[in-house]
């Protein structure tokens, strides 16, 4: 026969103090770890909130299939684009006629900025709100600012997803 015994009463009494300890330590790694929200700014304003938008973004129902895969902002031409986020420079040229400004980020994401005549050079480290270029004429009959993010090659995301919502303030009448 097995004959069971209680603990000591001095480890009955005791309350787990390790396991908490433990806890609010992982919790305080991971929040002090974690790298800070990304800022993105309005390429045409530099403003964390957009401002006008022309014309929105319109998801293809395929990759492959027509849509409109960024957002065309209000801006005059030649009028300076800014990055919209801290990145490198990936591309700077013409691509079907248009040119052409893309940036990639930290955080995996690749904003496009056209009809932007590049003032910067592939490669290059950008700050956000540093200017990139200035707007040219448009070449496909809308104009402003079309700026496009892409999460993976032909992967288009809405890139007033990356921005501030904008504070509506109602006036008194």
């Amino acid at each position: 026969m097995i004959d069971f015994l209680p603990p000591p009463k001095s480890l009955a009494c005791r309350r787990p103090v390790l396991l908490p300890a433990i806890l609010i330590t992982v919790v305080c790694l991971l929040f002090f770890s974690c790298p800070p929200a990304a800022a993105y700014v309005d390429p045409a304003s530099g403003r964390p909130s957009p401002a006008r938008v022309l014309r929105g973004f319109e998801a293809p129902e395929k990759k492959w299939s027509p849509g409109h895969r960024g957002v065309d902002m209000d801006l005059a031409v030649g009028s300076p684009v800014v990055a919209a986020e801290d990145g490198t420079v990936a591309f700077v040229g013409t691509v079907a006629g248009k040119p052409v400004v893309s940036i990639s980020h930290a955080d995996g994401v690749r904003t496009t900025y056209q009809p932007v005549h590049g003032t910067v050079k592939q490669g290059q480290d950008v700050r956000e709100g540093q200017v990139i270029g200035r707007l040219g004429n448009p070449v496909d009959g809308y104009p402003g600012l079309h700026w496009g993010a892409l999460i993976a090659k032909d992967t288009y995301i809405d890139p007033l997803t990356l921005l501030d919502m904008p504070v509506i303030r109602l006036k008194p009448l």
